[in-house]
């Protein structure tokens, strides 16, 4: 039972902070602290029940992305942002986000066949398997915090200066893929507040757009993060004495809290910054280095 009651914890945890500009990693780091180290599945079961919860919610988008390429308009509905697109203009997103996607799939593969990761962090590390100290996640959680502020200020002044932009230019999606990957590299990043500030700063004003553009390249990153993890398990003998009911549960208290939390967060941005968040970053990476002890 008290497994259960943990994966429904940690489900929860993971759908709530995987999608907002908040560090999945931090929060479950802390979680997990408390209620044990969990196996690399479940990490890729939970975090794969919040893919599952944005597929859902994007889901008229990216349909109306794969009618485009049969030379059909997408009705406006079909975007989130209510913007009515061409067939010409659809394609062109898509390409844009498999061009983001392919940049962080080329650099994240170069610098895992390097080993770079796990230099840094002086073990093998993967999206999967949290790092074994806090330090460079309490650092990364405030850094980012000090450049989500600054970067959503510049985005205003530049959107009073010029107008709103909602249009994702080439510069941009391929910045985003590299946002990804540094993510990646330094835990604790966010690798939605690294996509969506990366996309304002490069020249994108509406947090609308941005946020949306973040959210659709994360489907395929990690869903080929899943795949490959998945299959790495697979041939390593990982699934042996799988607990599947916590597995379950996990799974699925993570899909259903993160389809709420990136709904809330979709209506949240509309009227607001993301000061709050940002402010929320730098208590937590203060608590966690008075917290927890040096080497934790």
């Amino acid at each position: 039972m008290y497994e259960l009651l943990a994966a429904l914890l940690l489900g929860i945890i993971e759908g709530i902070t995987e999608f907002l500009p908040i560090s999945s990693t931090g929060h479950l780091l802390i979680a997990q602290h408390w209620l044990g180290p969990r196996s690399d599945l479940f990490n890729i079961a939970i975090q794969a029940g919040a893919i599952l919860a944005v597929v859902l919610i994007y889901w008229k988008r990216l349909w109306g992305m794969l009618v485009a390429f049969a030379g059909r308009d997408a009705p406006a509905e079909f975007d989130p942002l209510g913007v009515s697109t061409t067939p010409a203009q659809s394609r062109d997103y898509a390409f844009k986000l498999a061009g983001a996607f392919l940049v962080t799939a080329i650099l994240g593969l170069a610098l895992k066949k390097a080993d770079r990761i796990g230099a840094l962090f002086g073990q093998q590390w993967t999206p999967f398997h949290l790092p074994a100290t806090v330090q460079p996640i309490a650092w990364a959680l405030i850094i980012g915090a000090l450049w989500m502020l600054l970067a959503e200020q510049w985005a205003a002044r530049r959107a009073a200066r010029d107008g709103e932009r909602t249009a994702i230019a080439w510069r941009t999606a391929l910045l985003v893929g590299v946002a990804q990957v540094l993510a990646g590299v330094f835990p604790g990043t966010s690798r939605s507040a690294a996509t969506i500030f990366v996309a304002l700063l490069a020249g994108t004003t509406s947090r609308a757009a941005a946020t949306e553009f973040a959210f659709l390249v994360g489907i395929p990153t990690m869903f080929a993060a899943t795949g490959y993890e998945l299959l790495s398990l697979w041939s390593d003998g990982g699934f042996a004495n799988v607990d599947w009911n916590a597995l379950g549960v996990a799974f699925v208290a993570s899909a259903v809290t993160a389809f709420v939390a990136v709904k809330w967060l979709l209506r949240y941005i509309q009227g607001h910054r993301f000061t709050a968040f940002a402010i929320y970053r730098i208590v937590l990476g203060v608590a966690l280095l008075l917290w927890l002890p040096a080497g934790q």
